[in-house]
């Protein structure tokens, strides 16, 4: 009998992110198979804390895990002879893969990414330097835009600079830019959280200090008025892309309430948008997945304006994989099963 893949799943961490992190992970070890694998799972709460638990994947859901009385405290360890977890108490368990379901910074970021290329255990997604580079928009911006993809206009500053000069830093976004509105964002952020659509200079500056709350670096886009598209890309060396998917929100944009809370929202697959078209879309995703470096998984967001012009907005490598998450429900439309998707993405980190 073939021996199971010890695999470890952390989720939680100190990002604005914790929830959705932590029902990602309740929907990714419901589904896996314990015929292949032997699941541990370790939870960082919003203080930071790293506990190994074996609560069930509701509690995981609901933000209970914390609470169970087996919990321990634990920790992934850099030392490259253990390979795996150390508990508080001494135990040492070995890990062969982990699958690290951790939206947002020090999660997403390559922070969590360098601690397991230390600890030379092989992880779900891209590596130290893309994760990092994916994280920051700003950084992704300079990226892409060296490749000739197109993109909003956009404008960098920082809570420092901007509390130093916002008259000025206002005036420069508006020359730069151009007509309103713009969208707001904290450059290292996911899930939405701390971004605002502005309208004018009013909303600007108060949009530019909720951004600072959740970041130091701020950007600042110009807003394009069009479809909002999205792609799934699997893969390391030869990275394939699934159908393009489509976003119907219920709010003015696809804001953290319109994604995780407000039923009204809709995703689809877009099937209107014709076979030229549609592998045109695919094939740009393949292409920012390698302009950025990625392995593993990555999704892929765009803009379709009105001009029929694909436009690049934002890649995110730990994307979410709740029962409503687009990374998932894009590949099941082409006949991967969420269950055999895990599978691909633990088989190409153990590839690396």
């Amino acid at each position: 009998m073939k021996e199971k893949i010890k695999l470890l799943v952390i989720f939680g961490g100190i990002s604005s992110e914790h929830e959705v992190s932590c029902e990602s992970a309740a929907s990714i070890i419901k589904r896996l198979d314990r015929e292949k694998y032997d699941i541990y799972k370790i939870g960082i709460t919003k203080g930071g804390r790293w506990i190994l638990t074996d609560a069930e994947t509701e509690k995981i859901a609901d933000g209970t895990w914390e609470n169970r009385i087996s919990n321990r405290m634990a920790a992934v360890s850099p030392d490259r002879t253990l390979h795996g977890i150390r508990t508080l108490n001494g135990e040492e368990i070995h890990i062969d893969c982990v699958f690290p379901v951790l939206h947002g910074r020090f999660g997403e970021d390559g922070t969590v990414q360098g601690l397991l290329e230390l600890g030379g255990i092989p992880y779900v997604g891209p590596g130290v330097l893309s994760s990092s580079c994916c994280m920051d928009k700003a950084v992704t911006k300079d990226l892409i835009s060296r490749e000739g993809f197109l993109q909003p206009r956009y404008y960098v500053t920082d809570r420092y600079e901007f509390s130093s000069d916002p008259k000025g830093i206002l005036a420069d976004i508006e020359k730069k830019i151009g007509e309103y509105p713009f969208f707001v964002k904290p450059a290292n952020g996911g899930s939405s959280v701390g971004i605002s659509k502005v309208k004018n200079q009013i909303g600007l500056f108060e949009g530019i200090t909720a951004a600072a709350a959740e970041d130091h670096k701020i950007i600042i886009e110009e807003a394009i008025s069009g479809r909002e598209l999205e792609v799934s890309v699997l893969g390391n060396r030869d990275p394939k892309a699934s159908a393009v998917g489509e976003i119907l929100p219920a709010n003015e944009f696809y804001d953290y309430e319109a994604k995780y809370i407000n039923k009204r929202s809709r995703t689809r697959i877009a099937t209107d948008l014709g076979p030229q078209k549609e592998e045109e879309i695919r094939s740009e995703a393949v292409s920012v997945y390698k302009t950025m470096n990625c392995r593993g998984m990555a999704r892929v967001d765009f803009f379709l304006d009105e001009k029929n012009q694909i436009i690049f907005n934002e890649i995110n490598t730990i994307p979410g994989f709740t029962n409503i998450s687009m990374y998932p429900k894009l590949w099941e439309a082409g006949g991967l099963s969420y269950e055999k998707l895990i599978d691909r993405l633990i088989e190409l980190a153990m590839e690396e």
